[in-house]
């Protein structure tokens, strides 16, 4: 792979105009495509196999025409205190919005809700007005929306307070926001601290733009959420920023070594671009692999982010050493590019003074026990928390409460109690029973007996009379351990009632959806993590020949994802930080993220593993002791990956300013991961560890030496002369480059 990628490399360099203009092709026709594309709906959680999903196909088996695909807004009104929304000028306000609405474009009807049953709370204080719209959200016009959001201001204006639900309303999350950038301002900053030049500095940022872009249009163009999309921008940003971070380090090692601009750039694809095929591919194959837990939100999601991986690849090791040939000597150090012609082939070795991580891996070696066990101490405190980690769906509750859908979702709570927000929807299958109308009493019945339900509507039958739906009101909240507890219990009702009369009854709805994802996440939480770390292990065992170094990888990836999740945990269960991280409301975790944060992270660790220890490896069958070995890698790889890791951190951070809480969660999860599993695992774990074990670390018994494929990771039959021979210089090599 190395000699393919060295050879790559050459072309890109070579042919660097028209590796430019194809990827401003493909950047302008994937922007194209995304510009004409339709507006794409929010995610859904369909899951086939469970009980809630084989009620929803039950429905549209039985009552064909009974559901819709239009969206829906729900307007909330609320008197002022002491006053009734029923009497006089409030009442009269209400109609006149009420009956506005309904004579607007796209508009299927807007109930009254003093002519419908239960749209008033007890006080009287509280009404509600439910639109059904004949087209889905993503096909409602602005004037439609606009009209929506004039019923509001309309309804104040008379002294009411109103608020706005459902899905009729324009996402709160949209790209490009001021959160983004403040990632991009701080990976801008670091890459120049590190790099001391405005030109290597900018090629990373330029290039991981154009991955973006191609990844992000893409997604935008078959029609993926927002959401989703966001969640690979986050991804592409920052590894691609990484992987150029990488490329561009080896170039001016490579250029310090005495090679021209042209053979360092391939050798810099060949070597570092190779480690960066390998850490891609990790994060494909691990973002891949969540399609086997059986969530289409989350294959869609995984497959998002691995695509836009993909792309950040192939711009690294394609568009980047084309790029490197505009540049050349402007990505070098100052002190390089003053450097007089044809002085200084190689780096003089006076000027290796020891550097903060050649300083930092010499105290891990010398204290090799005491650095391990407060490494591992450390995580293990601050991954307690997960102990208590409960999966969840938040909805409306998690929002702002700066959002009218915040409010909304408030005010009925208030005015109609937790559980009004959180409707369970029972389907009776009476097809097989003797009476189906005297099945679905019975239902009806045992329902209205059930602890937690507060309110139940009589059974609605379909055309054919076999099958009734009824709704019941739980006391509590959606996303309440008691709510959850109650959907148990009337699933386990259902079984006495298909007993007595030979009915089924399921229970579906938003509310019963979300629970059976977070179950159906939980069981496979375990599984998958399982799944991961042993790729993980066998991967690292044919990259470094080793048993025992892919055995400590691997343990270190599991402290740092624990100890992620001890983070969000305490955060957004907990409310540790909730302020200063702008989060408004605790409760469960958003039950989708646990498991992709795992795939991310195990790519990412993976990333750093790769790029750390290969070094340590060189210099180890090179014929160092492995405590030098160690020193010799920090040396070489610590200033860059901690660089790296710190521009993945700030690209992440950046992401926790954004309203959708699936997006903050995964902001503050994976930055905390990222500085876990960087500083922590990586750079002080692993050092004393492979300290600790001496010789033994590299130990592999013969026969698994003599079965295991051989793979170049490090690009090391390039730096030995055996793969690659350097073009004859086209100009003077640079003087000496410190990385």
């Amino acid at each position: 792979m190395a000699t393919f990628l060295h050879r790559l490399g050459r072309f890109s360099f070579r042919r660097r105009r028209l590796v430019a203009l194809l990827w401003a092709v493909v950047l302008a026709a994937c922007a194209f495509a995304a510009v004409k594309a339709p507006t794409a709906a929010e995610d859904g959680f369909s899951m086939p196999g469970t009980e809630s999903q084989k009620a929803f196909d039950l429905l549209d088996r039985r009552f064909p025409g009974g559901g819709s695909d239009g969206a829906e807004a729900r307007i909330v009104f609320v008197a002022p205190e002491g006053q009734k929304v029923t009497a006089g000028a409030n009442r009269a306000a209400v109609e006149r919005i009420v009956a506005d609405v309904a004579a607007g474009d796209q508009v299927k009807a807007a109930l009254d809700p003093f002519s419908t049953p239960g749209a008033v709370s007890r006080d009287g204080r509280t009404a509600y007005s439910t639109v059904a719209y004949d087209v889905p959200n993503t096909d409602l016009t602005d004037a439609t929306t606009e009209a929506l959001e004039d019923t509001a201001k309309a309804g104040r204006e008379a002294g009411l307070t109103v608020e706005l639900g459902g899905t009729a309303l324009v996402p709160e999350n949209e790209l490009g926001g001021t959160t983004e950038l403040v990632g991009v301002a701080a990976a801008a900053v670091v890459l120049l601290i590190t790099f001391g030049s405005l030109a290597a500095a900018g090629l990373p940022l330029l290039t991981a733009i154009v991955g973006i872009g191609v990844g992000v249009a893409s997604i935008v163009a078959i029609g993926m959420s927002t959401t989703t999309t966001t969640l690979a921008l986050m991804l592409g940003l920052a590894v691609g920023i990484d992987y150029a971070l990488f490329i561009v380090s080896r170039y001016r090692t490579e250029r310090a070594e005495g090679h021209d601009a042209e053979e360092a750039a391939a050798r810099a694809v060949g070597t570092a671009g190779s480690a960066v095929v390998f850490a891609g591919l990790t994060v494909v194959i691990a973002l891949a692999g969540l399609a086997v837990v059986g969530i289409p939100v989350l294959t869609k999601m995984g497959l998002a982010a691995a695509g836009t991986v993909v792309i950040a690849v192939l711009v690294a090791i394609t568009l980047l050493p084309a790029l490197l040939g505009f540049c050349r000597r402007a990505v070098l150090p100052r002190a390089a590019r003053r450097a007089p012609a044809g002085g200084g082939h190689a780096r003089r070795t006076g000027d290796d003074r020891p550097g903060a991580g050649t300083r930092w891996a010499r105290f891990v070696i010398r204290r090799p026990l005491a650095v391990l066990v407060l490494g591992v101490l450390g995580l293990g405190l601050i991954s307690v928390p997960a102990l208590d980690l409960q999966l969840g769906m938040p909805g409306d509750e998690a929002k702002s409460t700066s959002t009218t859908q915040r409010r909304a979702y408030d005010a009925l709570a208030d005015g109609f109690g937790p559980g009004f927000n959180g409707p369970l929807t029972v389907v009776v299958d009476a097809k097989g029973s003797a009476d189906p109308k005297a099945a679905a009493a019975r239902a009806a019945k045992r329902l209205a007996a059930t602890d937690g339900v507060v309110a139940t509507t009589p059974p609605a039958f379909n055309a054919a009379g076999d099958t009734a739906v009824l709704t019941a009101v739980p006391a509590t909240g959606p996303s309440s351990e008691e709510t959850t507890d109650l959907v148990r219990t009337i699933r386990d009702e259902a079984r006495g009632l298909r007993a007595e009369t030979g009915a089924t009854m399921l229970v579906t709805g938003t509310t019963a959806v979300n629970i059976d994802v977070s179950q159906k996440v939980t069981g496979a939480l375990v599984p998958y993590l399982a799944l991961v770390v042993g790729l993980a292990f066998l991967l690292l065992t044919v990259v470094f020949r080793s048993l025992l170094v892919p055995l400590k990888a691997a343990l270190g990836f599991l402290l740092s994802v624990t100890a992620a999740f001890g983070t969000i945990v305490a955060v957004f269960q907990w409310g540790w930080l909730a302020d200063a991280l702008g989060v408004e409301q605790t409760g469960p975790v958003m039950s989708m993220m646990p498991i992709f944060l795992i795939g991310v992270v195990f790519g990412l660790a993976m990333d750093y593993e790769v790029f750390l220890v290969t070094r340590m490896r060189e210099a180890y069958v090179h014929g160092e002791r492995p405590g030098a070995a160690v020193v010799t890698g920090f040396r070489h790889s610590a200033r860059v990956v901690g660089a790296a890791a710190v521009i993945m951190i700030a690209v992440f951070a950046g992401f926790i300013g954004m309203s959708d809480p699936m997006i903050k969660m995964m902001g503050v999860g994976l930055a905390a991961a990222v500085l876990f599993d960087a500083f922590v695992v990586r750079m002080t774990i692993v050092p004393a560890v492979l300290a600790l074990l001496g010789d033994r670390a590299w130990w592999l018994p013969k026969w698994l030496e003599r079965v295991l494929p051989r793979v170049d990771v490090e690009g090391e039959a390039l730096t030995t002369g055996g793969a690659a021979v350097p073009a004859p210089a086209t100009e003077p090599a640079p003087g000496p480059v410190r990385v």
